[in-house]
């Protein structure tokens, strides 16, 4: 089906699989078209099952931790105005912070917070200026928490979920709207990525990325703050709150020490 000449459009990052692929297809259900981004070839494969759904669906393959790919990515866009930007790529690391090779360290952070905000920076200017846009950040219930054994990712989400409020609060009277998507663990490439899947919680249920995706879409279009998908992570956020850091630590321990899983 064709659509309108007005349709929206929309920027997800790390739409190849997971939470953004989902909230790609939340974005092509709901009359948007897309610029989707990743950093691996199964883009393209996200960007045909797009396609069936009615979208027009352009790709850009990029390391979006680099400044070099956030900016093909924002010229891909051609100076067409952004009504939605979900920025949610991102990746894990696990195992001891002294034991990790600090190469994939720093690709965490310059992946999770740099890339992330400049992209942010650089579409958002342009929805400031225009006095209208959304804004869908992807944190995570885990900067709630002192990730021992996951302490940069843990880290990286801490200062994103609190990054969010504040630049929320700066924009209140432009127009724009930012609002952040907190899961918890996920049924998504995640843990395999981060070289987690002998731990618990990497062995542990996890949500349906397709109703987090939901979860997050609907509150980005109705201009909440920040939404926490599932209740036992919501009741996990609110617990966090008043326990104290050590603690918290101690805990996360439990969860994704290396080899903490079912054998």
């Amino acid at each position: 089906m064709a659509r309108a000449a007005n349709t929206q459009l929309a920027i997800v990052t790390g739409a190849s699989s997971g939470i953004g692929f989902e909230l790609a297809k939340q974005c092509a259900n709901n009359g948007f078209d897309l610029v989707i981004a990743a950093d691996d070839p199964a883009i393209e494969q996200a960007a045909g099952e797009l396609r069936k759904l009615g979208a027009a669906v352009e790709t850009v393959q990029a390391d979006l931790a680099t400044l070099d790919g956030v900016d093909r990515l924002h010229a891909a866009l051609k100076g067409r105005a952004v009504d939605a930007l979900l920025a949610n790529a991102g990746h894990g690391l696990g195992h001891g912070f002294l034991d990790q090779d600090f190469a994939e360290a720093r690709h965490v952070i310059d992946t999770n917070i740099t890339g992330t905000l400049y992209l942010i920076q650089k579409v958002g200017r342009d929805m400031r200026s225009r006095g209208k846009g959304r804004i869908l950040i992807t944190g995570s219930i885990a900067g709630f928490m002192p990730g021992s054994f996951q302490a940069v990712y843990n880290g990286t989400k801490a200062f994103i979920d609190s990054f969010s409020f504040a630049l929320r609060d700066e924009l209140k009277d432009s127009g724009v709207t930012v609002t952040c998507l907190m899961p918890g663990p996920t049924d998504t490439h995640f843990f395999e990525r981060a070289d987690m899947l002998d731990t618990q919680v990497g062995q542990g249920k996890k949500d349906d990325p397709a109703m987090v995706a939901k979860v997050g879409f609907d509150a980005m279009m109705n201009g909440e703050g920040d939404v926490v998908a599932g209740w036992k992570n919501k009741l996990q956020t609110t617990m966090a709150t008043v326990t104290p850091s050590s603690v918290l630590a101690r805990q996360h321990r439990k969860m994704a020490e290396p080899g903490s899983g079912k054998q």
